[in-house]
């Protein structure tokens, strides 16, 4: 097992084959600044051009270290192509929707048989092509989509979802089938490009945000139904907060690995993972902000020491990485996981 390569190591550990060491990636964004600057690769083109986009994704690899690379860098893609009005953010920040396209109750159309042609999709297909191509086996393409409920909140904004969430659940269904439908067509989509995992990003099913209840009656179907046409590839589903109450839940979506903040009871939930027959793999274990972005480098080995022993799997930054998080700080993640394998 010594001298593993990225791809071999993050792969088998998804597996839950044993590994030189464990891996580190991020599950979300993984752009910075200084990342920018080494590169010579910069938003917002590495939003929307190719080959800036995988250009800037290498640097997860060739900067930091880390045993896979992923893109996009935002969350915008899928409601953009179905008809989100987007704010730029120049060269610090990510898009945003600002229009949303649809208001509860309104007609939804079928999605459009041109789908992976609108927007930005071609952009991200070809940077995963890319990726593929230039790293090859050396480490793990993901393609990040983003999960059913977070796509319906972009097609009609997060106040109407979570009120209608709240009272008449059932009218949110033909929002999220058109967003179950746009994201699995694009993760397929993705893993035909090479993608050796599909990272599912569903940032507003978080219980910060939603009741374990709207969990169950509007994000768990759309989800499973997912997971399962993605099955070709490992599945890695990320969802913020403290998601203690519905482990069980995330786990019965068939999901190959759970992504976390720090903030869930490791204990607890690898108690509960444990129940099943498929081994189910968590990832997580350092705080992005108050460890990776405010910390120091020893801070940080000493975090991704811990998170080992606390019994994470992979390890990776608990949410997307701060764009302003300093270098040494995210490779510390690495020697941390050097030493904690002894």
């Amino acid at each position: 097992m010594s001298g593993m390569l990225g791809r071999e190591r993050f792969l088998a550990k998804l597996n839950g084959r044993e590994t030189d060491r464990p891996p580190v990636f991020c599950a979300d964004q993984t752009a910075t600044y200084d990342q920018m600057e080494e590169l010579q690769a910069f938003w917002p083109e590495a939003h929307c051009q190719a080959e800036e986009m995988a250009k800037l994704a290498t640097g997860a690899y060739v900067v930091l270290g880390f045993d896979a690379v992923r893109v996009p860098f935002c969350q915008t893609i899928e409601a953009e192509a179905l008809g989100a009005k987007l704010k730029f953010a120049g060269k610090e920040g990510i898009p945003s929707v600002v229009e949303h396209p649809y208001k509860i109750g309104s007609p939804v159309p079928p999605l459009p048989e041109n789908f992976l042609e609108l927007g930005r999709i071609p952009e991200l297909i070809k940077a995963v092509k890319i990726l593929k191509q230039g790293l090859g086996d050396k480490v793990a393409v993901i393609g990040g989509i983003i999960g059913p409920y977070s796509i319906a909140a972009s097609l009609v904004g997060i106040t109407d979802i979570l009120k209608t969430a709240f009272k008449y659940p059932e009218r949110l269904v033909p929002y999220l089938d058109l967003s179950e439908q746009a994201g699995t067509v694009l993760g397929k989509a993705l893993i035909e490009a090479g993608a050796d995992a599909i990272c599912i990003e569903d940032m507003m099913a978080s219980l910060d945000i939603i009741s374990p209840k709207i969990y169950g009656t509007c994000v768990f179907e759309w989800e499973r139904r997912q997971i399962e046409a993605l099955s070709a590839v490992p599945t890695i589903l990320h969802i913020c907060g403290k998601l203690d109450p519905i482990m069980d839940d995330i786990a019965r979506t068939g999901a190959t690995a759970i992504s976390v903040e720090p903030k869930v009871n490791v204990a607890e939930a690898k108690e509960k993972l444990r129940k099943y027959e498929r081994f189910i793999a968590l990832i997580g274990g350092i705080d992005a902000v108050a460890t990776l972005y405010s910390g120091r480098p020893e801070e940080v080995e000493q975090a991704t020491i811990a998170a080992v022993h606390a019994g994470y799997d992979l390890l990776a930054p608990g949410c997307s990485i701060a764009p302003g998080s300093p270098l040494d700080n995210l490779r510390a993640m690495v020697s941390g996981a050097v030493k904690a394998a002894g």
